[in-house]
Order: structure tokens, then C-alpha cells, then sequence
């Protein structure tokens, strides 16, 4: 079965670079392209891809509005930020909209088609320089629109030694069966040390254990 992806940005030459990538992996369907996030919110609601490739800069409505009311609209339709823009004030408010994970149009094809794949399966995609520009930022309460400060590294001392594990392999976008994999452990295991992990630190989903895990790696790596 093909992915099926919408494409929304508004540089036709943009388009069609990223439309004959996706055209090249076997696995992919391009089912329709936008150009603004007006666009995107009909086409989705037409087509019902299974994941949107969004820009966020855009004429009529930006990426942000438009992939929170896809959103709240079509929650089974995955949303992966693909923009230029690497800084917090469109990070944070991306992923609060609903995006399923963000990436910057300077990625390396092969990692772009892997991210695609990864968060059609549910996975957190995080481009490697966007999990540098969250580590100092509060990770937010999903659908609130409120932050909620990260927990202070020291609370994860009362994670034992495999829930520390599960973390580090969750900011890695792996999903509980990949974890189950990499562990050697049955995945109702690794389901059960999630809600573990999360209800120690105080969170209320897997992407803001992820956030804080890099969190408190960076913190360590800054102490070392």
C-alpha cells in the first residue's frame, strides 16, 4: 500500500523538485498539491491523503493555521512541516498546531523519504537542528495552547534503568513496536514503560518525553 501525500507550499519551482522526489519512491503517491494553506484545508477534506507535506510561510493562510484545522478536521491525516524556517516562534507553534513532526527543506533526500515513512507510522520526525533550537524551550501542552515547563532533570532519577532506555530510544522517533525490537522485549512491555515514563515526569505524550529527554541530554553533555 502507497503513502498517500498531499504537497501544500506556494514556489512552483519548489513543487515540482519535491513532486518528482516523491515520484521516484516506490512507496509514495502524490494524490494532489497546494499552494496555500487554504488550499491545503479543502484538499485535504478531498482527497483524505494520509500525510501532508506542509510549508508554513504562505499566501491567503500560512501552514500553521492550516495544519491546525486539518487537525482538528481529519486527525488521522499526518502533517510533516517541510520549511525553511528554523527558529522557535514557527517550531512551537507548529507542532502545537498538530504537526506530527518538522524538517527543513535543507534535509538530505533520503532522510526526508524516511521521515515521511516514519510519520505516516505515528513516529515524531524532528530534523536534527530543530531538536537543537527546542532543547532550551518548554515543550508544549498538547491542545491547551499553554506551556508546560520540562520537568527538572533530576526528576528522571526515579526512572529505572530500562525506563531510561524506552526515553532515549523515544527521541529518536521510534514507535513502542521498534522499541520492543531494539529491546528484546515484548511490546505491551515497552506500552507499559511509556505510561510509566509519563506519568513519573508529569507528561502528557510521547512528544513532550522526547523534548525532555534531549532536554536533559543536552543539560548533561553541557555539566560534562
Amino acid at each position: 500500500m502507497k503513502i498517500k501525500i498531499l504537497l501544500v507550499d506556494d514556489h512552483q519551482i519548489v513543487l515540482k523538485g519535491i513532486s518528482f522526489f516523491l515520484a521516484m519512491q516506490p512507496d509514495f503517491e502524490l494524490v494532489g498539491e497546494a499552494h496555500n494553506g487554504k488550499e491545503a484545508v479543502e484538499k485535504a477534506a478531498e482527497l483524505q491523503p494520509d500525510l501532508i507535506l506542509m510549508d508554513l510561510n504562505m499566501p491567503v493562510m500560512d501552514g500553521i493555521e492550516a495544519s491546525s484545522l486539518i487537525a482538528k478536521q481529519h486527525p488521522g491525516i499526518k502533517i510533516l512541516v517541510l520549511t525553511s524556517f528554523s527558529d522557535r516562534s514557527h517550531i512551537v507553534p507548529a507542532l502545537q498546531a498538530g504537526a506530527a513532526g518538522y524538517m527543513l527543506k535543507d534535509v538530505e533526500p533520503d532522510q526526508l523519504a524516511e521521515a515521511i515513512r516514519s510519520a505516516y507510522k505515528g513516529n515524531i520526525q524532528l530534523h536534527p537542528d530543530i531538536a537543537s533550537a527546542l532543547l532550551a524551550q518548554s515543550a508544549l501542552q498538547a491542545g491547551t495552547g499553554e506551556e508546560l515547563e520540562l520537568p527538572r532533570r533530576e526528576l528522571a532519577d526515579s526512572l529505572t534503568p530500562r525506563e531510561l532506555e524506552v526515553l532515549q530510544l523515544l527521541t529518536k522517533g521510534m514507535s513502542n513496536k521498534e522499541i520492543a525490537g531494539a529491546l528484546t522485549v515484548a511490546e505491551k512491555t515497552v506500552k507499559s514503560h511509556v505510561s510509566s515514563i509519563l506519568s513519573k515526569l508529569n507528561l502528557s505524550d510521547r512528544t513532550q518525553a522526547a523534548l525532555y529527554a534531549v532536554h536533559a541530554l543536552h543539560d548533561a553533555e553541557q555539566e560534562s
